[in-house]
């Protein structure tokens, strides 16, 4: 009985697109839906400079192997790398283990960093803020703009 009710509660999400445009990912995120995994496949190293916040690092040299041992075989995976070329093969190599929801992502981490998705790493924690991120009077002001619209 409570499975059905949650059955009706929450919709059933449609299958994953071969490719994701970061839109797509980031509704996702923000919507705070637990039932996927975003792949990094660069290098260990690039991956540590700065990468989408939450993605794990399986370099393409390891996935296969590392995704079998970690991630089910039906879960929806998002797969971004250095360029189109290294996260197109990436997606194969999935799909050719068994992988069944295996989607690249578009544009990959620029094209997340374009839309102001949220990212993590070393190299990220060196972006200078933002004009308003310092700027306390426009914060609280802003802070106030946002109290008066909940009303």
């Amino acid at each position: 009985m409570a499975n059905n009710l949650v059955d009706n509660i929450i919709p059933q999400q449609p299958p994953i697109e071969p490719q994701s445009d970061v839109h797509v990912l980031k509704a996702r995120l923000e919507w705070g839906e637990p039932a996927f995994t975003i792949l990094d496949v660069r290098d260990r190293q690039t991956f540590n400079e700065g990468r989408i916040l939450g993605a794990m690092s399986m370099p393409s040299d390891e996935l296969v192997n590392r995704a079998s041992s970690t991630i089910d075989k039906s879960r929806d995976i998002y797969i971004y790398g250095a360029n189109e070329e290294e996260t197109a093969q990436a997606v194969q190599f999935l799909r050719s283990a068994g992988f069944e929801h295996v989607s690249q992502l578009k544009g990959g981490l620029a094209a997340w960093k374009a839309i102001g998705g949220p990212t993590e790493g070393g190299v990220e924690a060196l972006t200078p803020p933002g004009a308003g991120d310092y700027n306390v009077v426009s914060r609280i002001q802003e802070h106030a703009e946002t109290q008066k619209k909940d009303v």
